[in-house]
């Protein structure tokens, strides 16, 4: 089916248990994840060849870390060890009309300290099909941007498929930059985009215009795609999907694809329960991903199975989709 690299942080995740909020908790649960290395594990799980290219510290988190990436199949070959110490997130987990909370203590962290050259691309790339970044790496400071930008002129002179994950975070661009200073250059080699009309304005320099901004329809996601594909014609597909929430324990989701012409849509999936919403994202990037590497499937069956998969990751606690594509399946026939 094909080899998927994919670059960026992995961190340490603690969260407070059964609902409680941060000053009520004395405990914490432990797990590791990052958008990028939720993707890899969910392709894993569906028996697609995944590589990650990180940087964790060398001592017992790292190692910790490290194992908690390989137990689920991914190639950690090209994890480099060094650096003061693993990025964190903190999270509270909300419960019906209180949302969720985040905080992140990731200054300094190994791969915030990640050095141009460090990584021979020419080697993480060898019998590569696909490269999955987000702007989540850029976010962070400028040398992982550098990085970051050795490996998408890598992968785009390979004539590797690259994807990104636009996945604005605004309180972790704190150096300087903004994501439309950084981030032009390295989507004008990207096929494929993660992203809607605000990511359009905010990462990918077009004004979209008063009767898109903020809209959120159909019809803004096509015509604000059309204008990102207008300025960066490599791309093929822009994908995104669409949550309602009805509060934090229940949402409503569904999946865009534009591919230049025709618009395809999902049937809404109501999730009733929201068990671990962090990671839903990641889980429809990877369906996506792995119906366009399976070229035996249509796109709208691509879509779909996006969809089904980011709606399961709901009722799974912890960053990645831990669910097989005979699960995946099997969920959308019943739904």
């Amino acid at each position: 089916m094909g080899k998927v690299v994919v670059f960026g942080e992995v961190m340490l995740r603690l969260s407070t248990q059964e609902h409680l909020r941060f000053s009520q908790a004395d405990k914490l649960n432990v797990t590791y994840g990052g958008g990028e290395a939720n993707v890899a594990i969910s392709l894993s799980n569906f028996g697609v060849d995944t590589k990650i290219v990180s940087r964790f510290p060398h001592n017992d988190i790292g190692d910790a870390c490290l194992k908690s990436i390989k137990k689920f199949g991914v190639d950690t070959s090209h994890v480099l060890m060094g650096g003061k110490r693993l990025g964190i997130y903190f999270l509270e987990t909300g419960a019906d009309q209180r949302g969720s909370k985040v905080v992140y203590d990731r200054d300094d962290s190994s791969f915030a300290t990640i050095k141009p050259g460090m990584i021979n691309w020419e080697e993480v790339f060898k019998d590569a099909d696909w490269f999955h970044w987000s702007g989540l790496s850029a976010a962070i400071a400028e040398d992982p941007t550098l990085v970051l930008a050795e490996a998408v002129n890598a992968a785009y002179a390979k004539g590797i498929t690259i994807s990104c994950d636009i996945n604005l975070r605004a309180n972790l661009w704190n150096y300087g930059k903004t994501p439309n200073d950084v981030l032009p250059p390295l989507i004008k080699m990207c096929d494929v985009i993660f992203g809607n009309e605000y990511d359009a304005e905010q990462a990918m320099g077009i004004d979209v215009g008063e009767n898109i901004r903020g809209k959120f329809t159909n019809e803004s996601f096509v015509s604000s795609s059309k204008m990102v594909m207008e300025k960066y014609p490599n791309i093929k597909k822009i994908v995104t999907t669409r949550r309602g929430n009805i509060n934090a324990s229940h949402n409503t989701l569904r999946g865009l694809m534009f591919n230049g012409q025709e618009l395809f849509e999902t049937s809404t999936y109501e999730i009733t329960h929201i068990v671990d919403r962090v990671g839903g994202g990641d889980a429809f990037t990877a369906g996506v991903i792995y119906g366009l590497l399976d070229h035996s499937k249509i796109v709208q069956d691509t879509l779909n199975f996006a969809v089904a998969a980011s709606s399961f990751k709901h009722t799974i606690m912890g960053d990645a989709n831990m669910v097989s594509v005979d699960e995946v399946e099997e969920y959308m026939k019943e739904n």
